[in-house]
């Protein structure tokens, strides 16, 4: 054979393991792409499931917030009786349970107490509708197929919710998350004061300080007053106005009611006082039928604040410590914890211990000073406070209780407040000793007394009805309850 020949061949073999590489880098490289397309439909499909999640997720939070906000559940009659109370406890408080635990929600997965579906036109606009629906912020991702609210698997909580999402790619991506809620079993205040002991020394000067509007006044033993019209007389023609006592020409309330374990007496009657207190003075309710006080118990407000709120110690000289964990030089003093800059400015729970941390004895309760101009929260103190606001407060606006309008339908009034001090409840395991003039919106509860610390000095209160249906502000009315987190599919 010729070199010419040999030459040839050799290059007809490296030809031919060119092409073949070629071959084989091509079919490697196009299995690398449908390897990758596929990674990027998966990745997508991921994608989308995550998102679907979530949005199930958040459905549920935003269900959670109808309990917290009844107005949001106006659109349906349906949702507008979600988040009330329709038992009552074994004292005849409004309750989600009846008096032996079990929740109001008693349905199942197949018939739910609530049962919203997008395939109905009805719901799907409650749900939906992106200028009105309840889950409008999610238009752009998704929508809810369907809401379900029934009875938990869980003895002691309140309900199971049940929320399911298609989200708007396409193939569309289904997701259903299942959680229970719990609710916040505090008791409500359904009384604007309650003084477990006697109001006011039969000594001028030392009477009752306290002036009470829109609620009750429950004193366990007597009441002393400086006039007998230092409670209001009750008259379903008063106008309503944010005026104080001091302002208004005549002392008149519509809903206050006065509870009094023994005597109301007066150290400055009039001649008028001979016919006797108005008939919504009720006197020497004590032993029988009873003045009923809204007990809150020590350990039970403690473990709420540690979860729900903030947890301080005391020591002697009023300072306070986070978590307890008192340490010299790293005391707060109540300046510094117990003030809102402005309406709307929510502290939430604050929880304020004995000096050694145990339930409250008459040697174990410390002191605290509050004189903050403004501060808005719940305020659980276990000891003494002394009411010392510098400022002239804030002004509010607060809603009236419920009347009877020209509809013959109940009705609550924005009412503008000046001057509030304190927005929310006040709550002391011992004695509220008053200094000057002090406004609240809200409720005060004492196990001790109210006194003024000199002549002048007077607690004017607003009661917030609120409270009573068991709606406290900065603290939640349902939660999610801890483990009980799922996704169904």
């Amino acid at each position: 054979m010729s070199r010419r020949s040999i030459g040839e061949n050799q290059q007809g073999i490296a030809l031919l393991g060119v092409m073949a590489i070629v071959l084989i880098l091509s079919l490697f490289a196009t299995t690398l792409l449908n390897l990758a397309g596929q990674e990027a439909v998966s990745a997508g499909a991921g994608s989308q499931a995550a998102i679907a999640q979530q949005l199930a997720d958040a459905a549920g939070e935003l269900a959670i917030a109808w309990f917290h906000d009844p107005h949001a559940t106006s659109l349906d009659p349906r949702l507008a009786s979600l988040p009330g109370k329709r038992n009552h406890d074994m004292e005849g408080t409004p309750s989600f349970f009846d008096p032996n635990g079990r929740s109001q929600f008693v349905g199942t997965i197949g018939q739910p107490d609530l049962n919203l579906a997008a395939d109905n036109s009805v719901d799907n606009q409650i749900l939906n509708d992106p200028e009105v629906g309840m889950f409008r912020a999610m238009h752009d991702l998704g929508q809810v197929e369907e809401l379900k609210v029934y009875a938990p698997s869980n003895p002691g909580l309140l309900c199971t919710i049940d929320a399911t999402i298609a989200t708007h790619a396409t193939p569309s991506v289904k997701h259903s998350v299942v959680l229970q809620l719990g609710a916040l079993r505090l008791r409500p205040l359904s009384a604007a004061v309650q003084v477990a002991r006697h109001l006011g020394g039969f000594q001028l000067g030392h009477e009752s300080p306290v002036r009470v509007h829109w609620g009750d006044v429950r004193v366990g033993e007597d009441l002393v007053l400086s006039h007998e019209h230092d409670l209001p007389v009750k008259s379903a023609i008063t106008s309503l106005t944010g005026q104080g006592y001091e302002e208004a020409a005549q002392h008149e309330d519509r809903w206050t009611e006065a509870w009094i374990g023994g005597q109301v007496r007066v150290t400055q009657p009039s001649p008028e006082q001979a016919h006797g207190f108005s008939s919504n003075i009720h006197e020497k309710q004590n032993p029988v039928p009873g003045v009923r006080f809204d007990q809150w118990t020590y350990e039970d407000l403690k473990q709420m604040a540690k979860r729900f709120g903030r947890y301080f110690g005391i020591d002697r000289d009023g300072l306070l410590y986070p978590q307890g964990i008192i340490e010299p030089g790293r005391g707060l003093s109540p300046d510094e914890v117990l003030k809102s800059q402005v309406s709307g400015d929510q502290q939430g729970l604050i929880f304020i211990d004995t000096l050694d941390q145990t339930p409250p004895r008459s040697d174990n309760l410390g002191v605290l000073r509050l004189r903050n101009p403004y501060f808005e929260g719940i305020l659980m103190v276990q000891g003494h406070v002394v009411l010392n606001p510098h400022g002239s407060g804030s002004s509010i606006r607060a809603m009236s209780p419920p009347h009877i309008g020209q509809e013959n339908s109940p009705i609550r009034l924005p009412i503008q407040l000046p001057g509030i001090h304190l927005n929310g409840v006040l709550y002391a395991n011992g004695n509220i000793i008053v200094d000057g003039v002090v406004k609240i919106y809200g409720a005060v509860a004492t196990e001790g007394t109210i006194t003024a610390s000199s002549a002048g000095g007077t607690l004017e209160v607003w009661y917030d009805h609120d409270l009573g249906q068991g709606f406290f502000r900065g603290l939640p009315v349902v939660y999610r309850a801890p483990g009980t987190w799922m996704v169904r599919y």
